[in-house]
């Protein structure tokens, strides 16, 4: 069985445009949505009580027992789709310990086949669904150097907002695992809704464009290649505290 089924418009009208093979969003939602502060408010004091299926304990345990035995600064690369930027990383930062996690098989099945001969063994790419990981690594008490969140899903209808990471009930987890954030896409309203939901929370941040040097991930290669700006939100959890 296949454990992974997988300023504003109340209504949106969504279009992609297709350049250079890359497609490009486009929306009736022009800006942060208008609901987005009480539902970050809302999740942030409740707690997400879904209970945790068996595989997801069992893939965390397999990271829990790298983790036990590294004692440099841990990485999270959420979404990290073929891996490509978990071994940038680990290139990067040659002490730290690199954990790339992504639920989709078939991605992760072609890391093996273009990234595994890299050279580095300083990380660990597993098969995993962020809601339970997540949860269960602030259970842990991990604490991270850095977790790079890098092209999500942007989930563009504006009914969608609860599905995007800043409007999800895992924001709080995300916050709790502290260490140097960083959010990439190529829509710069879920950049900057992401810098909006983080000042809820109480945190500095801000949304810019940026050009990737280098580049680490297909989607930033091919969002580059056909002239897509980009854009990415960065803040450090660890040095500034929520009141």
């Amino acid at each position: 069985m296949n454990p992974y089924p997988c300023y504003n418009q109340r209504h949106i009208h969504l279009t992609i445009v297709t350049v250079s093979n890359s497609r490009i969003i486009t929306s009736s939602q022009t800006g942060i949505h208008d609901n987005l502060e009480p539902v970050v408010r809302r999740h942030l004091h409740s707690r997400f009580q879904r209970p945790y299926p068996n595989y997801s304990r069992d893939v965390f345990e397999q990271a829990a027992q790298r983790v036990s035995q590294h004692h440099g600064d841990l990485i999270l690369d959420s979404y990290c789709g073929v891996g490509e930027s978990t071994v940038s990383l680990a290139k990067q930062y040659p002490g730290a310990l690199i954990i790339g996690i992504d639920k989709s098989v078939v991605r992760l099945t072609k890391h093996n086949e273009h990234y595994r001969q890299s050279g580095v063994d300083n990380y660990l790419l597993l098969r995993a669904d962020v809601d339970d990981f997540w949860r269960l690594a602030v259970e842990a008490n991990w604490q991270l150097a850095r977790h790079c969140v890098f092209y999500p899903n942007p989930w563009p209808k504006s009914s969608q907002l609860k599905r995007r990471v800043h409007g999800s009930p895992l924001f709080s987890s995300l916050l709790a695992l502290g260490g140097e954030v960083e959010l990439r896409s190529n829509w710069p309203i879920y950049v900057q809704e992401f810098a909006a939901a983080l000042a809820v929370a109480n945190y500095s941040a801000k949304a810019e464009p940026f050009t990737p040097e280098p580049v680490i991930t297909p989607f930033e290669r091919k969002y580059s290649e056909s002239g897509q700006p980009l854009w990415r939100c960065l803040c450090d959890l660890n040095r500034q505290s929520a009141t």
